[in-house]
């Protein structure tokens, strides 16, 4: 895969954070040749619900990149919540080639039980924003979907939740949640992913 057939790479991250955490992969991906786009969710606190931050991320797309311009994507912990509503209830599906999660709660997460924050009561287990995205997981099966995780999380209960019965599941046993955006062994399995062949193209266009 030369330089020249590398998507532009969109980068989302998790709740409290912000872009600031991507800087040592936002390194790496532009010493290896991929343009790296990241935004600022606001607020990133769960004080506004994930679609609204989805929102952000479809004008940012809408922003940065051509209309005909595919990416790549990828959201860490609850980013990954935010880009997959991006994807399958916004049209991303339509843009998005490669679609990669870290650490991210697909099935909820207890510690998402200790704030009443609109944001955490959508990452709670069998909310109905997951309840939602999970019923019809059709847009994922489009795109090539990974989904990176470690067993050994203490901010996603379980750390299984990050499973999803469609696209690749990588385990990397990295000891803490944060460090999956700065730990090699991830990093070698986002790359390997970002590397993959794209899947066919639709003949038509989701309707999200």
């Amino acid at each position: 895969m030369n330089t020249q057939a590398r998507n532009p790479v969109v980068l989302v991250h998790g709740i409290t954070d912000t872009a600031a955490i991507f800087q040592l992969m936002t390194t790496r991906l532009k010493q290896l040749g991929w343009t790296v786009y990241s935004l600022d969710l606001i607020p990133a606190n769960g004080d506004r619900t994930l679609d609204f931050l989805a929102h952000q991320l479809a004008d940012f797309v809408n922003a940065k990149l051509p209309d005909s311009q595919p990416f790549d994507l990828i959201g860490f912990s609850m980013g990954g919540l935010v880009s997959r509503y991006y994807v399958q209830r916004l049209g991303g599906v339509n843009r998005v080639q490669r679609f990669i999660t870290i650490s991210s709660p697909h099935n909820g997460t207890l510690t998402a039980f200790l704030s009443q924050r609109p944001g955490c009561l959508q990452m709670r287990p069998q909310s109905a924003f997951l309840t939602d995205l999970n019923q019809d997981l059709s847009a994922l099966e489009c795109i090539n979907f990974t989904s990176i995780w470690t067993p050994l999380d203490t901010m996603i209960l379980p750390a299984r939740s990050s499973q999803l019965p469609v696209g690749r599941e990588m385990q990397v046993r990295v000891p803490l949640h944060a460090w999956m955006v700065t730990d090699s062994r991830a990093f070698n399995v986002i790359l390997e992913s970002l590397m993959e062949p794209v899947a066919a193209v639709l003949q038509e266009p989701i309707n999200p």
